[in-house]
C-alpha cells in the first residue's frame, strides 16, 4: 500500500496508480474490509451512546429511577465526550497514530466490559463516565479507516460523504436491535452487545494499518493547564444542556450555579489562550466570519436532524407505542440514511456538491411539514414518508460542509485542523444537547399551552362532556359502587386524554416549527447563492471591460510627439 500523506504538512507527494483510475489506493477487496472496519468503528461507538436513551423508560425498572435519574447516565457520558476528542487528537499528533489507535480500542473493551458489572444506578453513573471518555478515540478512527482507501484527492469527497453516512445509522439500529435485546436481558445484554462488538473491532486496529501522518510537536505544558479548564466548562455546559428540560431551568438552583461555572471557565480559558503565542487553541481564528457561518449550518442541521432522534420518538412515546412496534420504520430509516448518503457522495466528486444542502434542506422541510399533521391515530406506517425523507436529508446536509471546513484548515496546516476539530465536536456534541434541550423545552411550554386551553373546555354542564365522563367510568362501574368516586375516575381518564392530546398537538408545534427553520434556511441558502452568483458574474464583467479598454488605449509607442 502506497504511503499517502494525510495533512497539509506532508508536503506534496505522488499518488502511486490506483486500481481504479484514480479512486483508490488498494484493491477493491482491500478497500472493502477498511469500510466495513469504520462501520464497524462507528456502530460500536455509536451503539454504547444511543442504546440507553433509545430504552430510558424501559430501564427504570432495573436501576429503581425515575426518568430525571437516568438523564443523568446520558450527561455524565456527554461531559467528557465533549472535549476529549480534542486532547485525543492533538496526542495521536505528537506521539503517532498505531498507539493512539491500540491504547484507545483497548480502553474502550475495557470500559464496555465494565458494563457488565454494573448493579445498581450509581455504579452505572461511573461506568457511563468512564464509557464517554473511551468512545471519543473511535469516531476518529472510523473516519480515518474510511479515508485510508481513498486517493487524495477523493479523501474529502467520497471518503468523508461515506464516513458521515456511517455516523447516522447507529441511532435507528439501536431502536431495531433494542426489543431483542431487552427480552433477553435487560441492560446487561445491551451492553454485553456493545462490547462484542469492540472484541470484533479490535483485530482490525492491529490488522489494518492506516497511513501514519508526520509527528508534530504540539504539546506545550501550558495545554494541560488550558485543556483541564476547557474541559470542565464543556463538561458543566453538557450537564446543564442534558438535564435543564428535566428539573427545569428557573426552578433547580444548583442549574444555574453549573451554568455560571461553565460561563466562567471557558471565559478563563479564553484569557489564557488569546494572550499565548502557541496556544491550545487558535481562538481568532475559531471566531473567524467563516467559522462562525460554518458553525451556524452546523447547529442548524443539528436542530432539523434532532426531528428524527428526538421529537418524532417522543411522540411515539406520548402514543403508547414501544420500540419493538416501530422496528420497521426504524429500518427504512437506516435504508433512508443510505441512500441520501450515496446519492451526496456522487454528488461529491462533482462541481455542483453546493446542491447538496438544498436539496436536504427541503427533504428535510418536507418530512416535518408532513409530521405536523400527526393525531392520536398516527402510526409508525403513516410516517413512513416522512421520515424517509428526513433520513436521506440528513445524510446529504452534513458532507459538503464538512468539506469546505476541513479544507480551509488543511491549507492552513496541522495545527488549525485541532481547531476545526473543537468547532465540529461543539456543534455535533454540544450542539446536539442544545437542539434537544430547546426542542424538548418548546414540547413542554406548548404542552402547558395546549392542556389549558382544552380543559378550559372540560366542564360537566357540557353534555359531551358528560358523556364521555360516564363512558369512560364506565369500565370500573363493576367494582366502584360510589357515584362520586366513580365521576371522579371518569374525571381522571377524561384528563388523561386531555394531556395526550396536547402533547401530540406540541410535538405538531414543533414539528412545524423545523419545517420553518428549513424553510428560513433555503431562503437564505438560495440568496446567498444568488448573491455570490451576481458578485461573480459583475467581477468578471469589470475584468472584462478593463481588459477591452486596455486592449483599446494606444500603446505609448504608437503615439507620435508633436513638432517642435
Amino acid at each position: 500500500m502506497s504511503a499517502v500523506p494525510t495533512t497539509a504538512t506532508s508536503g506534496p507527494v505522488p499518488a502511486a496508480p490506483t486500481p481504479d483510475g484514480g479512486t483508490l489506493l488498494m484493491s477493491p477487496q482491500r478497500a472493502a474490509l477498511y469500510m466495513f472496519g469504520s462501520l464497524l468503528m462507528f456502530l460500536t461507538q455509536g451503539l454504547g451512546m444511543n442504546l440507553l436513551s433509545a430504552n430510558i423508560y424501559q430501564l427504570q425498572g432495573s436501576f429503581s429511577a425515575t426518568t430525571t435519574e437516568l438523564a443523568w447516565l446520558q450527561a455524565v457520558y456527554m461531559a467528557p465526550y465533549a472535549s476529549f476528542s480534542v486532547a485525543l487528537f492533538k496526542i495521536r499528533a505528537q506521539f503517532g497514530l498505531r498507539p493512539f489507535a491500540e491504547l484507545g480500542i483497548i480502553c474502550f473493551v475495557l470500559a464496555s466490559a465494565a458494563n457488565l458489572f454494573v448493579s445498581d444506578y450509581h455504579s452505572a453513573l461511573v461506568v457511563r463516565f468512564l464509557s464517554g471518555c473511551a468512545a471519543a478515540p473511535l469516531s476518529t478512527i472510523g473516519i480515518l479507516f474510511m479515508l485510508e482507501p481513498f486517493a487524495p484527492q477523493r479523501k474529502l469527497t467520497l471518503g468523508l460523504s461515506l464516513a458521515l453516512m456511517n455516523t447516522l445509522l447507529s441511532a435507528p439500529l439501536a431502536r431495531v436491535i433494542s426489543p431483542h435485546l431487552m427480552d433477553l436481558g435487560g441492560f446487561h445484554a445491551l451492553y454485553t452487545l456493545e462490547m462484542g462488538l469492540a472484541l470484533v473491532a479490535l483485530p482490525f486496529i492491529y490488522l489494518l494499518p492506516m497511513t501514519p501522518p508526520p509527528r508534530v510537536k504540539v504539546i506545550r505544558p501550558l495545554d494541560f493547564l488550558s485543556y483541564l479548564i476547557l474541559a470542565t466548562g464543556l463538561g458543566c455546559l453538557a450537564v446543564v444542556l442534558a438535564l435543564g428540560r428535566f428539573y427545569w431551568w428557573l426552578e433547580a438552583p444548583w442549574l444555574g450555579v453549573t451554568l455560571a461555572a461553565s460561563i466562567g471557565l471557558l471565559t478563563l480559558f479564553g484569557v489564557i489562550e488569546l494572550n499565548r503565542e502557541s496556544p491550545f487553541l487558535d481562538l481568532r481564528w475559531v471566531f473567524s466570519r467563516q467559522n462562525m457561518m460554518l458553525a451556524a449550518v452546523l447547529i442548524v442541521f443539528r436542530t432539523v436532524s434532532s426531528e428524527q432522534s428526538t421529537t418524532a420518538s417522543g411522540l411515539f412515546q406520548q402514543i403508547g407505542l414501544l420500540n419493538d412496534q416501530t422496528i420497521g420504520l426504524y429500518a427504512l430509516i437506516m435504508v433512508g440514511s443510505v441512500i441520501g448518503g450515496l446519492v451526496c457522495a456522487a454528488l461529491m466528486t462533482t462541481r455542483h456538491s453546493d446542491i447538496a444542502h438544498v436539496i436536504a434542506l427541503v427533504l428535510i422541510g418536507t418530512g416535518a411539514f408532513l409530521d405536523s399533521q400527526s393525531t392520536s391515530l398516527t402510526r409508525p406506517e403513516q410516517m413512513y414518508l416522512s421520515q424517509a425523507l428526513i433520513s436521506a436529508g440528513a445524510a446529504m446536509f452534513l458532507p459538503p460542509a464538512m468539506a469546505r471546513g476541513m479544507t480551509a484548515a488543511f491549507s492552513r496546516g496541522a495545527p488549525f485542523l485541532v481547531n476545526f476539530i473543537i468547532i465540529f465536536l461543539f456543534t455535533q456534541s454540544i450542539g446536539s444537547l442544545m437542539a434537544s434541550a430547546a426542542l424538548g423545552s418548546f414540547v413542554t411550554i406548548r404542552e402547558k399551552f395546549h392542556s389549558n386551553h382544552l380543559v378550559e373546555h372540560l366542564v360537566l354542564s357540557n353534555p359531551q362532556v358528560a358523556n364521555r365522563v360516564s363512558q369512560l367510568s364506565a369500565t370500573y362501574g363493576k367494582v366502584i359502587n360510589d357515584p362520586a368516586i366513580l365521576k371522579a375516575e371518569g374525571l381522571q381518564l377524561l384528563g388523561q386524554q386531555a394531556t395526550r392530546e396536547a402533547y401530540i398537538l406540541a410535538y405538531n408545534d414543533t414539528f412545524f416549527l423545523i419545517f420553518v427553520v428549513c424553510l428560513v434556511s433555503l431562503v437564505v441558502l438560495l440568496a446567498h447563492r444568488a448573491l455570490s452568483a451576481l458578485a461573480v458574474r459583475l467581477e468578471i464583467t469589470s475584468t472584462h471591460q478593463a481588459e477591452a479598454a486596455s486592449a483599446a488605449a494606444p500603446s505609448p509607442s504608437t503615439v507620435q510627439r508633436p513638432a517642435a
